[in-house]
């Protein structure tokens, strides 16, 4: 590499390479007097590179290696790879290409917002709206700048609406276009069960709630979500029942339709559920909580219990005994578990309180041991009898509770067998070896409980009914001097339901006389004499010997179902059902009516705790109406 003298390179002028187009060359030229350009000088250093057959790599080289700034500013002039390779595919003095221009205008457009008409912007908009409403975001999002710099990175066109276009505009859109989805799915079911419960919020707005239950076409069973409705008048009976007669009336639902409606115990509801004349199913989950409340009034459990909410408040609120938890576990070979806070609504959280506080008691007692202030929280060897005997008696009724409060499957043919294990198989007393004074005396009260609550005739017919149209149980758990009975009942209600099918199905709307242009009734086609045959037709389709045909066909397929042959207690009955309903067509119709009624009140619940997660301390100013179109979107969006 040759280096000019000082005095050459104040003299001498570089030129740049004829044709050039790379960058490069804005740093490296050669002498006039080097026609032929075979001596490459650095402008900067005039240093001399070698670079042959035109090939710059060398040169870019060199400013990397001696000049770093000028190397930097050559990258960032650099086109991109793909633009490279098409200019030096280029051959000297070929003409431009014809795409060029188009290249132009799609670089331009990609800086172009959308249009409030572009398909592409409506889907965004809509798959934003789908978001905050399915997750429950708060419209705030959209405005929050990480929001925003994800959405522009994804798609640099769009522009994010403001959130009031989101809650005033795009919110009750979807709105409505769901409400009439479910509307027209509502308009094609026979029979459906409801659920009801009332709640009040963060901020002490009362709501009411009510879904639906149903079993489609596809044997499917189906849970919708009506409304949240808010309800600032007095909570009682008569306008309750008003409420929720005008709840069905808003989306098209017949109370001759509907099945049973189940709700807990609350005053006020059972009163509006008599003053509609509404079939009402008592919530399980509720009465097995107050079976259970009312089988530990007793005075070493409630000295036991609130021991062990003391235990579970001295271990929350400090990191230090935590700490020293978490030690003790280790050191003991114990699962690192966390102490379990009761919820007052909800009698399996105090199970779960106290088997957590069984399972840690060597840890817990060790680190209260170790603390003078604590030492006398630690449980007495009397306070460890008293909870390891609610614990034997409750723990196994913690699946029982979970397994009914489903609303994906069915659950309320299952009562009657659950009322059966717990009298013969988790609740009977047993030995005296075996269970405590104190374990005797709950299990007796829930069962004296229960056992009462559940012998109510209304209850028992419709419990009866549910059962015998799950295939899974049929007659098996239905009384032997109620069997016949609740047979002659089936029979009874399916002849009522094909009749009403039949009646449905031949009804058509009244004709009406037509005028023509004139104003004149244009006259109805002339009626041709009845012949003899279709006056026999008739005779034999009168009512009389076929009616009993009818019923004794009934009787005969309630009679082929109940001998059909088994099914295993985890098949799914609304599967069964569909592949068996052409063989049994009149019991399947029962089928559909009865067993879309939930066992407990745990669906309006869950709408309550979807309301809590909207409703939160950062949106509690959120207004009513917008509540209930909030809650209607969470649960029933796919």
């Amino acid at each position: 590499m040759e280096e000019l003298t000082c005095g050459e390179e104040e003299e001498v002028v570089l030129i740049k390479k004829t044709g050039a187009t790379s960058v490069i060359w804005t740093w490296f030229g050669f002498k006039e007097s080097d026609v032929e350009q075979k001596n490459i000088i650095c402008k900067l250093c005039r240093a001399t590179i070698i670079a042959k057959r035109g090939n710059t790599t060398n040169l870019f080289h060199h400013l990397k290696m001696k000049h770093v700034l000028e190397y930097e500013d050559s990258q960032k002039l650099r086109p991109p790879p793909q633009m490279a390779s098409q200019s030096s595919g280029k051959k000297k003095g070929a003409p431009a290409p014809t795409h060029q221009q188009t290249d132009i205008v799609k670089a331009f457009s990609k800086g172009t917002p959308y249009e409030k008409k572009n398909r592409r912007w409506i889907d965004i908009t809509n798959a934003i709206t789908l978001y905050l409403c399915k997750d429950m975001v708060p419209f705030l999002t959209v405005e929050k700048s990480g929001f925003q710099n994800m959405i522009k990175t994804l798609d640099p066109r769009y522009e994010v609406p403001s959130r009031k276009h989101f809650s005033q505009t795009e919110v009750p859109k979807l709105y409505d276009k769901v409400r009439e989805q479910v509307k027209n799915e509502l308009r094609s079911i026979k029979y459906y069960a409801t659920t009801t419960d009332l709640w009040s919020s963060r901020t002490m707005e009362p709501y009411i709630s009510l879904t639906v239950h149903f079993i489609n076409d596809e044997w499917k069973l189906c849970s919708r979500c009506l409304q949240t409705s808010y309800f600032p008048e007095d909570h009682t009976g008569e306008l309750i029942s008003q409420g929720l007669k005008e709840a069905l009336e808003s989306w098209g639902l017949k109370e001759e339709l509907q099945v049973c409606i189940t709700t807990d115990n609350g005053a006020n509801i059972v009163k509006a559920v008599e003053i509609n004349g509404w079939t009402r199913l008592q919530c399980f989950g509720h009465r097995l909580h107050l079976a259970i409340e009312r089988s530990v009034k007793d005075a070493r459990v409630e000295h036991a219990i609130g021991k062990c909410k003391k235990i579970v408040s001295a271990f929350s609120y400090t990191w230090k005994r935590k700490r020293e938890m978490a030690n003790a576990q280790a050191e003991l070979n114990l699962p690192p578990h966390r102490l379990v806070t009761e919820t007052p609504t909800r009698w399996v959280s105090r199970q779960q309180m106290i088997q957590r506080l069984l399972e840690q008691e060597k840890a817990i007692s060790q680190v209260l041991k170790a603390d003078r202030k604590t030492r006398h929280l630690v449980p007495t060897w009397q306070d460890i009898d008293v909870l390891e005997s609610m614990n034997k008696t409750l723990s196994p009724l913690l699946e029982f509770t979970d397994a009914l409060s489903g609303e994906e499957y069915v659950s309320v043919s299952t009562v009657k067998p659950v009322l059966h294990l717990l009298n013969n198989t988790v609740l009977p007393l047993a030995d005296d070896d075996i269970d405590t004074e104190l374990t005797k005396d709950m299990k007796t009260a829930i069962l004296k409980y229960l056992n009462e609550k559940y012998s109510d005739v209304a209850t028992d017919d419709l419990l009866d009914m549910a059962s015998l149209v799950d295939p899974r149980f049929r007659s098996s758990y239905i009384a032997d001097d109620r069997r016949e009975f609740i047979f002659t009942k089936a029979a009874a209600e399916i002849q009522a339901l094909l009749e009403t099918q039949a009646v449905s199905a031949t009804e058509s709307p009244p004709s009406h006389t037509h005028t023509g242009a004139a104003g004149e009734a244009q006259r109805e086609p002339k009626r041709s004499k009845r012949s003899l045959g279709s006056f026999l037709k008739n005779a034999s389709a009168q009512p009389g010997p076929a009616a009993l045909t009818d019923r004794e066909a009934i009787k005969i397929e309630l009679k082929s179902y109940l001998q059909a042959l088994d099914v295993e207690g985890e098949a799914d009955p609304l599967e069964w059902w569909r592949l068996h309903q052409a063989n049994f067509p009149r019991v399947a119709s029962l089928a559909k009516k009865y067993l879309c009624i939930p066992a407990t009140s745990a669906p309006s619940e869950r709408a309550f705790s979807t309301s809590g997660n909207i409703v939160t301390c950062h949106r509690s100013a959120l207004k009513p109406e917008t509540v209930d179109k909030l809650v209607f979107l969470a649960k029933n969006l796919g």
